[in-house]
């Protein structure tokens, strides 16, 4: 099952020349080196897979993620036994076992958990010739080989159309996937344009592996996402939503962001983004808004302190769609966006209904850029206590965010700028937490009133009794509530120590 496979023709995948010359001596030792690195639950399953009298490969993703020398907790297989075969396998060893497909292919997952690990299984039965009915042999190496071949091509992309043999170190690579891993792109096994063709929802996958991995599609690849863009609009909302969130989501999601806009997929699905590449950017009279936005997303990301945020991210990706629909030029060239944060928020809250996301994550993103101009008042115009409360009232729950989305949208190269845009937000943030302790203060109350303090002590009002509810207060703050007893006693106690 895992010797090297004759090459298709070349508008398939690369020549047989090529590809050969991917399998020479260093892939094999990254073959072996990626043997050698996966967990020991591989060598138990191939244990109990062995003892049966099947084989078993390493496929898909894995092998891919087993060559960078980072498997992750979820590993797919593949071996010619039947689903039914593989169940008895595998029968008393893993816990939630299903069977998604009867076959052919047959796919049985499970779930093991080996110590603190826990592990998602994917094992897929190999569709193999049947035994001759004449001669009654079983299918020969080449025809299993055949198999695995078709199985493999069945793969979006050739960095993912490899098998790893595990009892014998071998990589099955039929459609030169170990090369486009190295080059870093993407290539689908079969010609391109058929591979879209016959499956729309592949643009949108091209798209996230764009931003999970930062790998390029081939041209004849990206040209026919172009060619093919329109189709994307017969792929259901739901579905766009779970690929534009995985997207979102990835490690990169710009580079995802800016092959949608390149291969015109967004104009049917989130036509605000190629928007902001309106013409009068080419007239240099304001920054870029397209690229001004790709950056704000990396720098909010890189605000992160508690891994991907959704809310966060699309924010940032929204905030200036407003600003095609509210350009103004003036008479002396000057172009101004006014009130674009409000036509924003609205046009925010369309596009993700659109895409059918939850009602309060819509809500928040739409807050959040209604609010992140804000800010520049208070670098205009330094605000006043009630101004700061304001402001963190508006925010409500979303303020920790706000911070960070105020924070990303300074993308200018003006270093003197920048650096007094971040002192001044420096300087809100520690008001707002001033604030909030005085806030804090002033809203705990003593556990006696001014008359009950008076009466207790036998003063009027004046000074005294100020220091004597200002003492309460603080005793509250340190201590908590107390009953009248305790506070009066208190009380007494510290006039005892002033008259002292």
């Amino acid at each position: 099952m895992g010797g090297r496979e004759e090459q298709p023709p070349a508008a398939v995948a690369p020549s047989r020349e090529t590809a050969e010359a991917a399998l020479d001596a260093p892939v094999d030792l990254r073959a072996k080196a990626a043997r050698a690195g996966l967990p020991p639950v591989v060598d138990d399953l191939l244990h109990r897979f062995t003892a049966a009298g099947f084989g078993l490969m390493l496929v898909g993703a894995s092998v891919r993620q087993a060559l960078a020398g980072s498997v992750g907790r979820e590993l797919d297989f593949v071996t010619h036994s039947d689903t039914q075969q593989v169940r008895q396998v595998i029968h008393g060893w893993g816990d939630e076992v299903r069977v998604h497909r009867a076959g052919p292919p047959g796919v049985v997952s499970l779930r093991k958990v080996v110590g603190t690990d826990s592990y998602t299984i994917r094992i897929s039965s190999c569709p193999t010739p049947s035994r001759d009915r004449v001669s009654r042999r079983p299918p020969r190496r080449e025809e299993h080989e055949k198999a695995l071949e078709a199985y493999l091509r069945r793969s979006d992309f050739t960095i993912d159309a490899m098998a790893l043999g595990l009892s014998h170190v071998t990589l099955t690579d039929p459609f030169g996937g170990f090369q486009d891993l190295e080059r870093r792109v993407l290539r689908t096994p079969r010609a391109p344009m058929a591979s879209v063709a016959n499956d729309p929802p592949l643009m949108l996958r091209v798209i996230r592996s764009a931003a999970r991995l930062g790998f390029e599609p081939v041209s004849e690849l990206r040209d026919a996402m172009c060619t093919m863009a329109r189709r994307v609009t017969e792929i259901p909302a739901e579905h766009v939503r779970e690929e534009l969130t995985a997207t979102m989501l990835a490690a990169r999601p710009s580079a995802g962001l800016r092959l949608l806009v390149d291969t015109r997929l967004a104009e049917h699905i989130l036509p605000e983004l190629p928007a902001l590449r309106f013409e009068s950017a080419e007239h240099h009279r304001h920054k870029d808004i397209y690229e001004h936005t790709l950056k704000v997303l990396d720098q909010a990301i890189a605000l992160e302190t508690e891994g991907p945020d959704l809310t966060l991210r699309w924010a940032a990706l929204l905030h200036d769609i407003g600003t095609p629909r509210t350009r103004r030029t003036g008479r002396n060239g000057h172009v101004s966006f006014h009130h674009h944060e409000l036509v924003g928020g609205k046009m925010a809250r369309k596009r993700l209904r659109f895409l059918a996301y939850p009602e309060q994550l819509i809500a928040d993103v739409v807050r959040l850029v209604e609010l992140h101009l804000r800010f520049h008042g208070y670098v205009d115009e330094r605000w006043t206590d009630p101004a700061v409360r304001r402001y963190v009232r508006d925010a409500g729950p979303l303020l920790d965010r706000l911070h960070r989305l105020t924070r990303a949208d300074c993308t200018t190269r003006d270093r003197r700028k920048a650096h007094a845009l971040a002192r001044a937000y420096d300087s809100l943030e520690e008001r707002i937490q001033c604030l909030a302790v005085e806030d804090e203060r002033q809203a705990a109350r003593p556990d006696l009133n001014g008359y009950q303090i008076m009466e207790i002590l036998d003063i009027r009002p004046g000074a005294e009794l100020g220091r004597a509810y200002e003492y309460l207060r603080d005793l509250r703050i340190e201590k908590g509530p107390m009953n009248f007893e305790t506070a009066r006693d208190a009380l007494l106690e510290w006039r005892a120590r002033r008259d002292r």
